[in-house]
């Protein structure tokens, strides 16, 4: 099969096509012929040798695939071969076929082409567990969401949409406030233009947020506690503007603030399961009605796929990049 598999960290020139052989699925495993592969962050990072695939995973990047499922393991639900789907898995997506444990696919309903649907698991898995369920936010909640036009970002407005939240987000540009505004942004702030701290305090009459999501890390973790209610939640997802901070310890004592976090790609396949489980109960009978839609920046063949990396590090996309790979 075509994989892009580089033999050494580097830069988007190292993300060339090469052959390796197909995978065999193992027990409770499915294989599938790849349709599209989404482009993350994490996958910048592991190219650049910052963020190595966890122990089992292969070095094959892309984590969030769509396609059909061809071959099934010997514990994998016999009617699962044939389907659509797409699947959340620990690396090997930018490729022709790639595993991808049974118990982590979702059906692709017609409302999804092939693209969006690759598009959806990382962002969504990411911001359920991690908005909804480590900050706990609940319909009427106000939440901060950093980097509003990303995937994550974009992602983030349309649940807060679904589900009653009240969103703030961060953006780089004016065109990108009003692209996040467009998409369902109660507020976007320049925050090259504008304290965001200032701008919470005023769109909230003081009172702050309930919860912060927040990708940066560094300095900007004291300042997104200033942007915090009591008895807020501030949830760390990345750490792109440095990976220490220091904070007040008395006032989050005071105040009965949480600080908190999570990765995605490290967690055992038991949790993700159960995360699955929850996601196709209380989100994807809103994907199939074609309610929930990620948003689509734009698409490069897999043998294009240094351009893509260099799409996303630029940051002039709004929402997912994608590979197409069928």
């Amino acid at each position: 099969m075509r994989a892009i598999d580089p033999e050494a960290v580097g830069g988007p020139e190292v993300l060339r096509v090469v052959e390796r052989p197909i995978p065999v699925a193992d027990a409770d495993e499915v294989l599938i012929r790849v349709a599209a592969a989404g482009v993350n962050r994490p996958d910048v990072m592991q190219r650049r040798g910052l963020y190595p695939p966890p122990p089992g995973a292969p070095p094959i990047p892309g984590l969030e695939v769509s396609g059909t499922v061809v071959a099934l393991g010997s514990g994998a639900e016999p009617a699962l071969l044939g389907q659509r789907v797409c699947a959340l898995v620990g690396g090997g997506g930018y490729a022709d076929y790639v595993l991808a444990p049974a118990a982590q696919c979702l059906p692709v309903p017609a409302a999804l082409t092939m693209v969006e649907a690759a598009a959806m698991p990382e962002t969504l898995y990411t911001v359920w567990t991690n908005l909804f369920e480590r900050a706990f936010a609940v319909e009427g909640d106000t939440v901060l969401v950093h980097g509003g036009t990303s995937g994550i970002g974009t992602m983030a407005i349309a649940l807060s949409r679904l589900f009653g939240l009240e969103i703030i987000v961060t953006v780089g540009s004016d065109d990108k406030a009003r692209a996040a505004r467009a998409l369902g942004a109660n507020h976007a702030i320049n925050y090259k233009m504008e304290d965001f701290v200032e701008r919470v305090k005023e769109i909230t009459g003081g009172r702050g947020c309930a919860a912060v999501l927040d990708m940066v890390g560094g300095d900007y973790v004291p300042r997104n506690l200033k942007c915090l209610a009591d008895d807020g939640r501030h949830v760390s997802i990345a750490v792109q503007g440095g990976a220490n901070a220091t904070v007040p310890l008395f006032e989050i004592m005071r105040r009965r603030l949480t600080l908190t976090g999570s990765t995605l790609r490290a967690r055992d396949a038991g949790f993700k399961a159960l995360v699955t489980d929850e996601i196709a109960r209380t989100v994807w009978p809103h994907v199939a009605e074609g309610r929930l839609k990620p948003v689509i920046d734009r698409t490069f063949p897999l043998d294009q796929a240094a351009d893509a990396h260099r799409r996303m590090e630029a940051g002039d996309h709004v929402g997912k990049i994608v590979l197409t790979v069928e």
